[in-house]
């Protein structure tokens, strides 16, 4: 079995409201840059063990869906590495 780091990006769907984005792009704004949508997420990395890149997609795909977001707000994206310690 190989390693793999699986790095998520989560982030509000659009149309659900982003009260930190708004505070930000607000003092955004107020410090004299054009700042007109900001939106606030989260970052993740997870190291799995997995045979394949592919079989550490799916591991990624099922985590994020169940675990690491929130489909009824939140979109995720994983992206895939191999990993070396």
């Amino acid at each position: 079995m190989s390693q793999f780091r699986l790095t998520f990006l989560v982030g509000l769907k659009e149309g659900i409201l982003d009260p930190a984005g708004q505070a930000t792009r607000n003092v955004l704004q107020h410090m004299g840059y054009e700042a007109h949508d900001v939106r606030i997420g989260k970052w993740i990395q997870v190291i799995v063990s997995a045979e394949t890149e592919d079989q550490a997609l799916a591991i990624g795909q099922e985590m994020g869906k169940r675990i690491l977001s929130n489909p009824v707000m939140e979109y995720f994206e994983v992206t895939v590495h191999a990993y070396e310690q």
